[in-house]
């Protein structure tokens, strides 16, 4: 009886060394005497002992904090961005025996890239097209990284910095962008107010007493306020009758 027991507990401990637990985002990549076997997991799973050991891979999506990277871009410009990427192992087998250390690899990828896709672009083009930017980045590294089983999901540019002579340049050229809609929206109202007072004037020639009801409005409209000055109004007829008779004077001059 001792003989069996003896014999039972190296075997248990041969059994229960070998019992391995993967969570459901994790996968145990297994080389047999150096050759990969295969991929286990999630969940419990056997190996042998000492002849499959075991390579863990978390297939989460991670992130990629790509620091501040000191660039030129095509119209001469220096400026320094910041962005972060997001990427995740979809074939843990080629992460492991594609690339020696794939998360140092992913990382000098985008930091290469970066600076390469930002000095393509102009200035204007890295400020209001941010969107085509992070695609182009993202296609370029997703490239990069597809023979090593690592699939890039997303970059986002967090932080753009521009030298402050630019920035003092760039708010001047808005403040002249502004001023010039300014005047041009103040000419257009000059010139509609211009053909109005023309048709009024047309229409009041045509109509003497449009003139006389206008003067009467405007001194009702001067009686209404508190005002102390009493304005007196010259009738139309006396105006042109005055009018008539300079007329008449002159061209019996």
């Amino acid at each position: 009886m001792e003989g069996i027991v003896a014999l039972l507990i190296p075997f248990i401990v041969f059994v229960c060394t070998g019992l391995k637990i993967d969570r459901e985002y994790e996968r145990g990549v297994i080389f047999r005497l150096g050759r990969m076997s295969g991929i286990k997991g999630p969940g419990l799973y056997w190996t042998v002992p000492l002849v499959d050991p075991k390579t863990k891979i978390d297939i989460r999506t991670k992130t990629v904090d790509i620091p501040s990277q000191e660039t030129i871009t095509a119209d001469s410009v220096t400026v320094t961005v910041n962005a972060v990427l997001y990427y995740r192992i979809l074939d843990p087998d080629r992460a492991i025996n594609r690339i020696e250390n794939y998360e140092f690899a992913v990382d000098q990828a985008s930091m290469t890239t970066l600076r390469n896709v930002v000095g393509q672009n102009i200035l204007d083009d890295l400020l209001r097209n941010r969107d085509k930017i992070n695609q182009q980045i993202q296609e370029i590294v997703d490239e990069m990284t597809d023979p090593w089983g690592i699939v890039i999901e997303r970059v986002e540019m967090k932080d753009v910095e521009i030298p402050q002579s630019m920035q003092r340049a760039m708010a001047q050229e808005a403040e002249a962008i502004r001023e010039k809609r300014s005047r041009l929206i103040k000419a257009s109202a000059e010139k509609e107010a211009s053909f109005m007072l023309s048709e009024a004037s047309e229409q009041i020639a045509a109509n003497p007493l449009a003139l006389e009801l206008r003067r009467l409005q405007t001194l009702s409209e001067i009686g209404t306020e508190n005002n102390t000055t009493t304005v007196m109004l010259i009738p139309t007829e006396l105006i042109t009758l005055n009018r008539n008779i300079a007329k008449q004077l002159e061209n019996e001059s």
